[in-house]
């Protein structure tokens, strides 16, 4: 039985480079590094299988603006899957959009030199590919912007409740005017860079440009579609039943809010079978080797807190980490916590985020439901005693002597 192999990733975000300090070797940021290394794990491997299409589910970029240096390294890639014969399918997502109609998007340099075997998906539109194992057919649902679809007179004095169910009426048609055109006896994946009902952001929205329209399961995972490859939302997941709707995630970790999140892309492979008979479609995840984000929290409790810090840090692998250090501890440790000695003790990440000490006073004690303002000198004291685990001898001995100091009678 002939298999179509897919490769679908998204949302490499080119320029995000925080967390990141100057190569020696290159001159640019070792967080540009980080980023080409998990794209060139999936270029390596389309190439290697090789598999059958490409799908690039937009957000090439962080800025609309790309530097030319982030430029020639993404189109260094897609001249590698051009160069093989692997068709290619950039669709525009949110990032890679210009403010203005007029202009052209990031994606639309490979449209004019006509690279071979690269398609922009920059309008809703549905393209067939010959590839080595039979056809396959994508449909494209780019970024939807509101001024695109309404008409300007349609956004007049409506409410924001009233646009965006004309919107959805509007998207709606879109899809359903794009399902009509697949051939029902060839393989078929929607493409769209959206915002899906029922899944989980990661950190997607500390970089988002624009405003998200939320999409229905139901609206986009529709007969005769096998899969539908998403972009957009940065944390890997997967929707729909019948037909699944996978988000790749992004390919590399953007801040501490990703820490936990494995990052990579989806490898599909699509039957040649007609929809109903037997297995359709088989998806796996494939992890790149994303900049690792550790965070070292320790609450400081005896006298030396440097040293619980330590232990606590040594108890860690920060080994080319993107490291933060988070410290609880009371008032008297402050002095002690100098922030090049506790940097140093993180010497071995790959950049160290941020040291930050929170210092808690101790909470006035209670006994009774009497606060500390209603004891006497005497019940302060053996609260304290007790507190420090006095043996009982001592502790008798010690409250009689205070007796006497204080002049408080026997009770």
């Amino acid at each position: 039985m002939s298999v179509v192999t897919i490769l679908h990733c998204a949302d490499l975000h080119l320029g995000v480079e925080n967390y990141g300090h100057p190569d020696p070797a290159t001159g640019m940021s070792t967080r540009l590094g980080d980023f080409l290394r998990a794209f060139d794990q999936a270029i390596d491997e389309a190439v290697a299988l090789p598999v059958d299409l490409v799908v690039f589910a937009g957000d090439a970029y962080k800025s609309r603006d790309p530097s030319p240096t982030h430029q020639r390294a993404f189109a260094a890639r897609i001249a590698r899957l051009s160069a093989a014969g692997i068709p290619t399918v950039l669709l525009v997502g949110n990032h890679d959009l210009p403010l203005s109609t007029l202009r052209a998007n990031t994606l639309d340099i490979f449209s004019t030199l006509n690279v071979p075997h690269v398609w922009v998906a920059r309008t809703a539109e549905v393209q067939r590919f010959e590839t080595r194992h039979g056809a396959v057919q994508v449909a494209a649902l780019p970024w939807v912007m509101r001024h695109a679809v309404l008409a300007r007179e349609e956004m007049r004095d409506r409410s924001v409740e009233e646009l965006d169910r004309l919107l959805e009426a509007r998207i709606a048609n879109i899809l359903q005017n794009l399902l009509a055109k697949l051939d029902p006896d060839v393989p078929a994946v929607l493409t769209a860079h959206c915002s899906v009902a029922g899944a989980v952001y990661g950190s997607e929205r500390s970089v988002m440009l624009g405003q998200d329209l939320l999409f229905q399961q139901s609206l986009l995972a529709r007969p005769p579609l096998r899969y539908v490859a998403l972009g957009h939302i940065h944390k890997h997941q997967s929707l729909g039943v019948d037909i699944p709707m996978v988000y790749p995630g992004s390919m590399e970790r953007i801040d501490f809010g990703e820490e936990r999140e494995d990052k990579g892309y989806v490898i599909v492979r699509l039957s040649k079978t007609r929809l109903g008979e037997g297995r359709e479609v088989d998806w796996e995840f494939r992890r790149t080797p994303a900049r690792r984000f550790v965070t070292v929290e320790v609450t400081c409790y005896g006298d030396d807190p440097l040293a619980e810090v330590q232990r606590a840090v040594a108890a860690v692998d920060v080994r080319d980490a993107v490291a933060r250090l988070m410290i609880t501890a009371r008032p008297e440790h402050e002095a002690r916590l100098v922030d090049r000695e506790l940097r140093a003790l993180l010497r071995e990440a790959h950049y160290v985020a941020g040291v930050r000490r929170e210092i808690r006073h101790p909470e006035r004690p209670r006994v009774a439901g009497l606060s500390v303002e209603s004891w006497t000198p005497l019940q302060a004291l053996e609260h304290y005693l007790r507190q420090r685990s006095t043996p009982p001898d001592r502790l008798a001995a010690l409250l009689d002597r205070a007796r006497t100091l204080v002049d408080e009678p026997v009770a």
